[in-house]
C-alpha cells in the first residue's frame, strides 16, 4: 500500500465514523445544524449573505433512507446520492448548507492575491510568501475576499488538490482569485474536518466525475455544483475528537510515506543494479571459470587479423588508417600504433584473466554508420525500405520492426551514399540521447536501414551475443558518457566507438559466459 493509499483509507474511515468511537453523550448532529440555520438567518438579516431562493432540508424517512425537500416539492428519496453510510448521530447536508463565502470585491488599494501558485499542493498549504500587487495592476480574477479559516479549494482541476486553509494574517488585505472557491464555514462545523472531506476519495470522485468537472485540458466544477455536494456532518464533539486523532496519525503516514518511496525507489532501481554487475562480473572473467585446454584469446586475435586483411583484399572492407596492436610488457600494458608503441595503463579498468587479451572494439568488429542525418519523408510500407532508429531497440532486449515504423522509398535509399544496412547476427548500438548505450542483436535476416542515432557492429570470428553483452556493461557505458562529456556534443561519434577496450575472452569462453548471462538473467526475471 502505498502511502496516498493509506491516507485515503484513514480519511475515509475518518469521514465515514469509522475512526473514533461515537459517545451516545454528544449532542446529534441534527441539533448543530439547527443552530446552523439560526445563524444563517442572522448572517441574511445582516446582508453579509444572500437569501437562498429554493431552500433544502435532508433528513431520515421513516424508512430510514435519506430524504430532500427543496422548497415547497414533494420530498425526494436521495439513497442513490449518499457515497456511504454514517452514524445514527450524524447527518447529510448539502455544502452549501454548512458554508458561506464572504462575497467578491475589485481592489482599491493594495492587496496580497493569493492565486493557484500560491499553494502548495503537496502539503495542501499556503505558501509563506506574500505576492503583493497594487490596485492598478490587478488581474481580473483578483475578486474573492478571504480571511484566517477560510477553506480555498480550487475548482480547476480539482484533482490537483490546490486547497489549504488560510491560517495567518497578511501585511494587506488578501484577495483571492476565482478560481477558487472560498468556503467559511458556520459555527459548529470545523473547517479542518470538512478540510479533511473535501481531501478524502469519496469527495474526489464527486468532484473530478465527467458530471460535474466540464472541460478536457483543464476540467473544472463550477460552483452550483460544488455546492450541492453531499457532505457529512458529526455531532460537534466528535469532529473534534475526529480532528484530534487525524492530527496525531496523519504524521505517522507521511512519514510510512516518505519509507515507501524510499523503498521503491531502491526496488525500481535494484533489478538494474545487479544485472549491471552480472555483466560486470561477466566481462571480468569472473562469470564462469576458465578451462586451460581453451585456445587462448591471442589466437583468435591473430585469426582476427588475417581475416580482416583477407576482406580488406576482396574490398569488403576498409584498411584502418590508425590500426593498432595491444600487448603486455614488463607486467604493463602497451599499444603499438604504426612505429609508436604507447604505455596504456591508465586506460586499463581492471584485471583479466591468463588467457584473455586486450584489444580495440575496431580490432574485432567492422563498425558502419555516419549516414545521412537529414532523412526523407515516411512513405508506405509497401513501396519503402523499413528505417529504424534508437527508438526501436526495446527495454525488453528485442528490436521493433512493426509497431510506428518509419519506410523511406527505394529510390532515397538507393541514393544514399552511406548506409547502415544490418545483418543478420550483426548488433545494433544506440550512440545518441537516453538510449545511449542500448545494444540489440540483429536475429532475423531482413532488409533495413538504421539511421544516425544508431551505427552497426559487425563482429569478426567473435561470438557476436558476447559483443552485444560487452557493449551494455557498465564499462562501456562510464567510457561512452566520459566521451561524450569531452567531446561536447550529443551524440557519440563513431571514433570514440571504434576505440573502445575489450576484454576478449577465448571463443568458447565467450559462448559459456553468455549461456550464464542468459541463465541468472532470466532466473532473476530481467530483461534482457
Amino acid at each position: 500500500m502505498t502511502g496516498q493509499q493509506l491516507k485515503n483509507s484513514i480519511l475515509q474511515m475518518a469521514v465515514q465514523g469509522k475512526l473514533v468511537p461515537q459517545d451516545p453523550n454528544d449532542e446529534p448532529a441534527s441539533a448543530l445544524l439547527k443552530r446552523i440555520r439560526v445563524e444563517k438567518e442572522q448572517l441574511i438579516k445582516e446582508g453579509k449573505i444572500k437569501k437562498e431562493k429554493n431552500p433544502s432540508l435532508i433528513f431520515r424517512g421513516a424508512d430510514n433512507l435519506p430524504y430532500e425537500k427543496i422548497g415547497k416539492n414533494e420530498p425526494v428519496c436521495i439513497a442513490d446520492e449518499v457515497p456511504f453510510e454514517i452514524p445514527e448521530s450524524w447527518e447529510w447536508v448539502r455544502l452549501g448548507k454548512i458554508v458561506y463565502n464572504r462575497g467578491q470585491m475589485k481592489p482599491i488599494d493594495d492587496f496580497c492575491y493569493i492565486d493557484i501558485g500560491s499553494i502548495d499542493n503537496k502539503n495542501q498549504k499556503l505558501n509563506d510568501k506574500e505576492f503583493i500587487i497594487t490596485a492598478d495592476k490587478a488581474p481580473s480574477r483578483a475578486r474573492k475576499i478571504v480571511a484566517i479559516g477560510d477553506i480555498l479549494y480550487s475548482t480547476v482541476r480539482p484533482y490537483l488538490h490546490n486547497m489549504c486553509i488560510v491560517n495567518r494574517t497578511f501585511s494587506h488585505q488578501p484577495i483571492a482569485s476565482t478560481g477558487f472557491a472560498a468556503l467559511t464555514c458556520h459555527t459548529g462545523f470545523y473547517n479542518k474536518f470538512l478540510f479533511y472531506y473535501l481531501m478524502s476519495p469519496d469527495f474526489d470522485a464527486y468532484a473530478n466525475s465527467t458530471d460535474n468537472a466540464k472541460g478536457v485540458a483543464y476540467p473544472a466544477i463550477n460552483d452550483a455544483k460544488l455546492y450541492r455536494a453531499l457532505i457529512p456532518v458529526p455531532p460537534e464533539e466528535e469532529q473534534k475528537r475526529i480532528i484530534k486523532r487525524l492530527k496525531k496519525v496523519l504524521p505517522y503516514v507521511d512519514t510510512y510515506s516518505t519509507t515507501y518511496s524510499e523503498t521503491e525507489s531502491l526496488n525500481n532501481a535494484f533489478p538494474d543494479r545487479i544485472k549491471k554487475s552480472i555483466l560486470q562480473e561477466a566481462v571480468q572473467g569472473k562469470l564462469v571459470p576458465q578451462n586451460p585446454s581453451d585456445e587462448p584469446a591471442s589466437v583468435l586475435l591473430e585469426r582476427i587479423r588475417a581475416e580482416k586483411q583477407k576482406l580488406i583484399a576482396e574490398g569488403k572492407i576498409k584498411k584502418d588508417k590508425h590500426e593498432s596492436v595491444i600487448f603486455r610488457r614488463d607486467n604493463s600494458h602497451y599499444e603499438k600504433r604504426g612505429s609508436e608503441e604507447v604505455c596504456i595503463d591508465d586506460e586499463i579498468p581492471f584485471e583479466i584473466p591468463e588467457n584473455w587479451t586486450w584489444t580495440r572494439l575496431k580490432n574485432i568488429c567492422s563498425l558502419i554508420g555516419d549516414i545521412d542525418h537529414n532523412m526523407p519523408k515516411s512513405v508506405s510500407s509497401d513501396v519503402g525500405v523499413l528505417f529504424l532508429s534508437a527508438k526501436d531497440l526495446l527495454d525488453d532486449g528485442t528490436i521493433n520492426y512493426t509497431q510506428n515504423v518509419k519506410y523511406i522509398s527505394r529510390a532515397d535509399f538507393e541514393r544514399l551514399s552511406r548506409k547502415a544496412l544490418p545483418k543478420k547476427h550483426d548488433i545494433i548500438y544506440s550512440r545518441i540521447g537516453a538510449a545511449l548505450g542500448k545494444a540489440r542483436l540483429v536475429e532475423i535476416d531482413r532488409e533495413f536501414l538504421v539511421s544516425y542515432s544508431c551505427c552497426v557492429v559487425r563482429p569478426l570470428l567473435v561470438y557476436a551475443p558476447y559483443i552485444r553483452y560487452y557493449l551494455e556493461s557498465p564499462q562501456i557505458l562510464l567510457h561512452s558518457i566520459k566521451a561524450r562529456q569531452s567531446i561536447g556534443v550529443p551524440d557519440l561519434g563513431m571514433g570514440e566507438i571504434k576505440k573502445y577496450l575489450v576484454a576478449l575472452p577465448p571463443y568458447n569462453e565467450q559462448v559459456r559466459i553468455v549461456e550464464q548471462l542468459e541463465v541468472l538473467l532470466d532466473r532473476c526475471n530481467f530483461k534482457k
